[in-house]
């Protein structure tokens, strides 16, 4: 089992003088811990639930471009990039940009988007969630065309490109994995299921409804003829050692339950990341212990 970090908040010590600096530590201790992934989210305003809308949100790409030149072996991916943000073959640009200079270690994350007060609030287009799927399927026809290096015109209902161009190509063979980010069993998961590498799901949603999700997962691979065994099924965990209330061996046991029913990749982001304690107690009392689940 791979253990990630995501870093959804950069409200740290200092102000935003100090934020570089800080994820740069962060970024390098995570990799040093033995962390195989880092994520960021890609909003520009910070999330309910995480902290009011004014706290600092750094872009992206750019703070995953940033990451890349303070590591060297961990992979760096949005989680997850809002379809609406940017334009297909844009994106496959930026994801691509980061693969090549990161040596091979970009990931693309994508999902429906779901934050209509940011999109509104910076003039983004906000279509219905109806088309906001069409879109996101569109743009992963898209990516996977340009990373294939097929120029040919693509005419879709949202979409049109006369040369869908992607040079220089991503490092990565044959191309970056696609992550898709959602538990939707209609949509999203039939998405993963036909396009994706990797899903991502809600650790907090609970043990019954994780596997609820992940048979909607198998039922759609299996009426699409894709072996349900070649998608990477990840869960973002929130907080796992509860503000303290939990140990490293709670961490370790909620890890095992979670390979038991599937997951191999669990991504973990801490409130107190700043202090880089959590980093280094995972590293030393979880990750050894999952590694060979």
């Amino acid at each position: 089992m791979k253990i990630g970090l995501q870093i959804p908040s950069f409200t740290w010590p200092g102000g935003a003088a100090e934020i570089g600096p800080t994820l740069a530590r962060v970024a390098a201790t995570a990799e040093q811990a033995g962390f195989a992934s880092l994520w960021v989210m890609d909003h520009f305003w910070q999330i309910r639930g995480v902290g009011p809308a004014e706290e600092p949100m750094l872009e992206s790409y750019s703070a995953l471009s940033y990451m890349a030149a303070h590591t060297s072996r961990a992979t760096l991916g949005a989680m997850v990039t809002g379809v609406v943000y940017r334009h297909p073959g844009v994106l496959v640009k930026t994801v691509s940009t980061l693969d090549v200079l990161s040596g091979g270690r970009a990931w693309l994350g994508i999902g429906a988007a779901w934050n209509e007060e940011e999109s509104r609030g910076l003039g983004i287009p906000f279509p219905p969630v109806k088309e906001r799927f069409e879109r996101l399927e569109e743009t992963l026809r898209i990516a996977l065309q340009m990373w294939a290096g097929d120029e040919t015109p693509f005419e879709g209902s949202h979409y049109r490109l006369e040369r869908p161009l992607n040079s220089p190509q991503p490092v990565k063979r044959p191309r970056p994995p696609i992550l898709i980010g959602g538990g939707g069993e209609r949509k999203t998961l039939r998405l993963v299921a036909q396009y994706a590498d990797a899903c991502n799901l809600f650790g907090r949603i609970g043990p019954e409804l994780l596997r609820q999700k992940l048979d909607a997962l198998k039922r759609h691979c299996d009426e699409l003829g894709r072996p349900y065994e070649q998608i990477e099924k990840t869960a973002l965990v929130g907080n796992p050692y509860d503000s303290g209330k939990k140990s490293a061996k709670d961490v370790v046991a909620e890890c095992r339950a979670l390979r038991q029913m599937g997951f191999t990749h669990v991504i973990m982001s801490f409130k107190d990341v700043h202090t880089l304690q959590p980093l280094e107690l995972t590293g030393r009392e979880v990750i050894p212990e999952v590694a060979g689940l």
